[in-house]
Parts: C-alpha cells; sequence; structure tokens
C-alpha cells in the first residue's frame, strides 16, 4: 500500500496557506473598514462582501479549467500560483493605505484588483493536491493542506490581535503587511520544493492519478453516469448549505461580537482563533478516519456538531468562556467537513478534468457566500443580530438532508 509523502504535501500546502491567510484578513478586516470606516449599513456591507464572490463564481471555474490545459516549464498549476499571488500582494498594500485616507475609490478599486488576483490562482492552487496525490491518500493529503491553511488563518488572527490597536478607525498597514509579507513566503517554499511537473508524471505512471473511471463513467470531458450525476448535485448542493451556515458567522461575527457581547477592538479574534486551533487539531485525525468509516459519515458527524454548536451560540447574551468550547466544536466539525467533501467531489472526476470540477466545487461554495452575506446582513440590520446563529443552524440542517441522499464519492479500501 503507497504511503502519504507528508514532507510534499506540506509543501504543496503552503499555496492553500497563503489563500487561507489572505480569506482570514478579508473576512474580518473588510467589514470593519466598510462599517467603521466608510460607514456603511449592514444590507451594503454585505452585498459588498458578497461581490468577491460573484467574481470567484466566474474566475474559479474559468481559470481551473484553463490551468488543465496549460503545460509549461513549471507544470499546469504552478504558473498561476506564481503570478496570482505576486498581484495579489502587490495590491492589497493599497487597501489599508484607502482606508487611511478614507479614499472610497482607491478602496474599491484596489480591492477589485486583489479579488481578481486571488481568483486567478485559488481553483489552481486547489487543485495541485489532487494532480500529485495518489487517488486513495487524498483525504489524508487534504487534511495537511487543511491543516496548512489553518496555519494561515492563525498567523493572520494573531497579527489581528496584536497589531489592531484601540479606536474605530485603526490603522491596519502593519497587519496587511505582515499578511502579504506570509503570502510571498509560502510562495517561495512551493517554488524551491515542489516540481509540479515531474511529480504529476509520476502520480499518473502510478495509474493512481485520476478518478476511478470504470465506476465513474469515462475520460476527460465524459459525461458521468446518471446515478454518479445525481450524487454531484446533491453533494454540490450541501456545499452550498454548508458555506450559507458558516461564512455568514464568519462575514459577521467581528461586528456581532461587538454589538451584541460588547468585545472591543481586536477581541472577537479570541473564539475564532480557538475554532481554528480545533480545526488544527481534527484535522490529520478525520483524515484517517474517513479511511476507515467512509467520508460520507464523517461529514454528516461534522454537520451534526456545527449545527449544535451554532444553535447554542444563540443562548448567549454577552460574552462567556463556555464560548470558547462551543467555537471549539465548530473548529472541529468544520475540519471533519472541509477534509473530505473536496475529495469526494475530484474522486468522480477524470485525471485531465480536475481543475474544471476544483472550480465547480467552488462555484457552489461562491454562490453560497455571494447570497448569504446579504440574506444575514439584511437579518442583521433589520430583525436584530441575534438572527445570526439560528440562521446558521437552519442551513446545516438543510446540509444534513441533502448529504444523506449522496451515494458516490467516498473513499474506497
Amino acid at each position: 500500500m503507497q504511503k502519504l509523502n507528508i514532507r510534499r504535501t506540506v509543501c504543496i500546502g503552503a499555496a492553500f496557506l497563503s489563500i487561507s491567510a489572505f480569506w482570514q484578513l478579508y473576512d474580518n478586516i473588510i467589514p470593519l473598514i466598510l462599517k467603521n470606516t466608510f460607514a456603511l449599513g449592514e444590507t451594503v456591507s454585505g452585498a459588498i462582501m458578497a461581490l468577491d464572490n460573484v467574481l470567484a463564481i466566474f474566475l474559479l471555474p474559468l481559470f481551473g479549467g484553463i490551468s488543465d490545459r496549460v503545460n509549461t516549464r513549471l507544470g499546469k498549476r504552478t504558473p498561476f500560483i506564481l503570478l496570482g499571488t505576486i498581484l495579489a500582494t502587490s495590491i492589497m498594500i493599497l487597501i489599508p493605505t484607502a482606508a487611511n485616507t478614507q479614499n472610497l475609490v482607491l478602496f474599491f478599486v484596489s480591492l477589485g484588483l486583489v479579488l481578481i488576483s486571488m481568483g486567478f490562482y485559488r481553483s489552481p492552487a486547489v487543485a495541485l493536491m489532487p494532480d500529485l496525490t495518489p487517488k486513495p491518500l487524498r483525504s489524508k493529503a487534504n487534511a495537511i493542506i487543511n491543516l496548512m491553511g489553518a496555519v494561515g488563518g492563525i498567523f493572520t488572527l494573531v497579527c489581528i490581535k496584536i497589531l489592531v490597536g484601540p479606536g474605530t478607525t485603526p490603522s491596519y498597514l502593519p497587519l496587511f503587511i505582515a499578511v502579504a509579507g506570509l503570502m510571498l513566503t509560502a510562495l517561495v517554499v512551493l517554488l524551491l520544493t515542489v516540481r509540479e511537473k515531474k511529480l504529476a508524471a509520476e502520480v499518473l505512471a502510478s495509474g493512481e492519478g485520476g478518478a476511478d473511471e470504470e465506476s465513474v463513467g469515462g475520460g476527460k470531458g465524459s459525461r458521468l453516469p446518471k446515478p454518479v450525476f445525481r450524487s454531484l448535485c446533491f453533494l454540490l448542493c450541501s456545499v452550498l448549505f454548508w458555506f450559507m451556515a458558516y461564512n455568514a458567522v464568519t462575514t459577521a461575527f467581528s461586528r456581532y461580537a461587538s454589538v451584541v457581547w460588547g468585545l472591543e477592538s481586536g477581541g472577537f479574534a479570541d473564539c475564532l482563533m480557538i475554532a481554528t486551533v480545533a480545526a488544527v487539531i481534527t484535522y490529520i485525525p478525520v483524515g484517517a478516519l474517513a479511511t476507515k468509516f467512509g467520508r460520507k459519515r464523517v461529514i454528516l458527524c461534522g454537520i451534526v456538531l456545527m449545527a449544535l454548536a451554532f444553535a447554542s451560540g444563540f443562548l448567549f447574551k454577552e460574552y462567556s468562556p463556555v464560548l470558547n468550547i462551543i467555537f471549539a466544536l465548530v473548529g472541529i466539525g468544520w475540519a471533519t467537513i472541509n477534509v473530505n467533501s473536496y475529495p469526494m467531489v475530484v474522486e468522480m472526476s477524470s485525471s485531465g478534468d480536475i481543475g474544471r470540477y476544483t472550480g465547480l466545487y467552488y462555484t457552489f461554495s461562491m454562490a453560497a457566500q455571494i447570497t448569504t452575506p446579504i440574506l444575514s446582513g439584511f437579518l442583521l440590520e433589520h430583525v436584530s443580530y441575534r438572527t445570526l446563529f439560528p440562521y446558521a443552524a437552519i442551513f446545516m440542517a438543510a446540509a444534513f438532508c441533502t448529504m444523506l441522499m449522496v451515494k458516490h464519492g467516498d473513499s474506497k479500501k
């Protein structure tokens, strides 16, 4: 039986670490800039937060599919990662500059260019793991990839805690510089340690590079059999629902903690950091559990855990240390879902279609993230901030129902 090359997988995960560090920054700081610096309402802020996902729903499948067809000296995915990271880190420093000068035009232009740069390399970066990993090992590999992403998220949260000072309009420039520095460091690690073209050829030669062609139904561009297509549809609906739940909490949490619990400055980062640390601890075990018990079962357990945690969060009208336990459960549940859902999608692809299926996975997750900031933001502004956690619990329950209908894409003995 093949063994996972852990060192190589960690180096592949450097690209996802870079992406996760940025999105942790985006989800937590951009809403504060919109609210405190530019004095925009919750519904308008939610709509702006959804713009990145509107771009992503077009860009991620596009560049994922293009990267399937690219063949360069650096490989298929690495050129996208290289160019996208350099563009994103060069432009993102303009965002805090615009906030400091209250220049709304510069803020929107720089934010839009950064989001396009991130969309350019996100699907290729994620597709790099299944490209370079034999299919029986992808859940374990994805656990390490998500672990790397969590490290990037923790780095950003620690920087928020240290670098975001008191006051309604602090300077975020040091924070953005720190995150950009991490992203560039991750890029250098990837370029120096991962020879994509050579490794991809080795995986294809082993015969473990794509989906199970016999059960899924063919090579590049072929149609899925109806039962597999049905499973894929239900799986993508589940992706939509659990991102509706989770992203509502992550995008609104900094404001929720301030308004409902009275936490100031970067104090809200504690709960999110605990959730991320809990996920870090959980990634490797849930990858192993999926190998033993199946990806679907492990995902269902994670959905139940998150639904219960969100429902419990509604009970707190002020901050309590017990919330740290609840957010730890959120982190554990999210880890079980994240580690296993993407490998289930690419299990239904061929080796030549991994980028396209990666884009498809992100199309549904981004569709959720387009809708949920607007919908949850409307409820926060016009009903009550306390609608946030029930909203998330309801969508997790919907994800449980659709996930029960998924019959394919699980790990095979």
